[in-house]
């Protein structure tokens, strides 16, 4: 109590404690970005060997999730001490490179854990010591991990997106963003919205164009934030969405028949409004006052 007391007073310990924080969580997402797909994966062979039983003994596997094993250089297997992960500074020291064999390390692993520190000081900046600030920070987390994820594999996990978009709706029990009738009604308008464009687009051209996860994902928003915050989202992702798919299609020719994952912007454009959500619809009303 004293410990939380003390950070309300003092703001600069407070956003410095997030900073780290922050940074902390990052070097764990890296974990689960990199691990949770393969652990997917993993799981779907299985139960296409169950349904696909031969007789023959099942194959044993070693023991992989989010703890084991402990993580080790893809090159030389070399075991990564506690002092060699520590978050960006480690990286720093190590000059991006493994201390066994010398293999560069990806670039990616310091940025996510530097993006997960800013946005978590930005959080708390915000919304200050409170519950708001600590399901943000959780959403948020949630959400680095999801964006990259996507953007590597195209799957946005139900191990993640199902768990949140039933604690938004916990959230919303007790009214901490939005109340329970309007969590409840955007977590069914946001699912629905994304599933009626898939399929009028998949009736119009016979091909699909998102997956199922940006359904639940939008849902999840729609719980946390209430069904007014949907509209805001799809148009922001959206207008997000087609800047890039157009500037890489421009500037890098990338091939337009290789789908482009549609998690990320929907991401982006989810913890803006949870952030400045009633700013935005503020302003979108006021600009079409002006225009009646």
């Amino acid at each position: 109590m004293l410990v939380a007391q003390y950070l309300a007073a003092n703001p600069p310990v407070l956003l410095t404690f997030a900073g780290l924080l922050g940074l902390a969580v990052g070097s764990f997402l890296n974990v689960v970005i990199h691990r949770l797909p393969k652990m997917m994966e993993s799981e779907w062979r299985s139960q296409c060997a169950e349904i696909l039983d031969d007789g023959a003994p099942a194959e044993k596997r070693a023991t992989y999730n989010l703890v084991v094993p402990r993580s080790r250089c893809p090159g030389c297997d070399h075991q990564i001490t506690a002092l060699e992960n520590i978050p960006v500074l480690s990286y720093i020291v190590l000059r991006g490179r493994c201390s066994g064999c010398g293999q560069r390390i990806g670039l990616r692993y310091p940025l996510v854990e530097l993006l997960t520190g800013l946005l978590s000081v930005l959080v708390v900046w915000r919304f200050g010591l409170t519950v708001q600030a600590g399901g943000a920070l959780l959403l948020t987390w949630a959400l680095v991990a999801l964006s990259v994820i996507d953007f590597d594999t195209q799957y946005l996990p139900d191990a993640i997106t199902l768990p949140f978009l039933w604690l938004g709706l916990a959230f919303n029990v007790a009214g901490v963003y939005t109340t329970t009738q309007a969590s409840v009604i955007g977590a069914i308008v946001g699912y629905l919205t994304l599933w009626s464009v898939y399929h009028l687009f998949r009736l119009i051209t016979g091909k699909e164009g998102m997956g199922y996860g940006d359904f639940k994902l939008l849902a999840l928003f729609g719980a946390w934030l209430g069904w007014s915050a949907v509209p805001v989202i799809v148009l922001l992702s959206s207008f997000v969405g087609a800047i890039v798919g157009i500037a890489l299609i421009a500037l890098r020719g990338h091939d337009r028949n290789i789908p482009i994952p549609f998690g990320p912007y929907l991401a982006v454009a989810g913890w803006i409004a949870l952030m400045w959500g009633d700013q935005l619809v503020e302003a979108y009303l006021g600009v079409s006052g002006l225009n009646q």
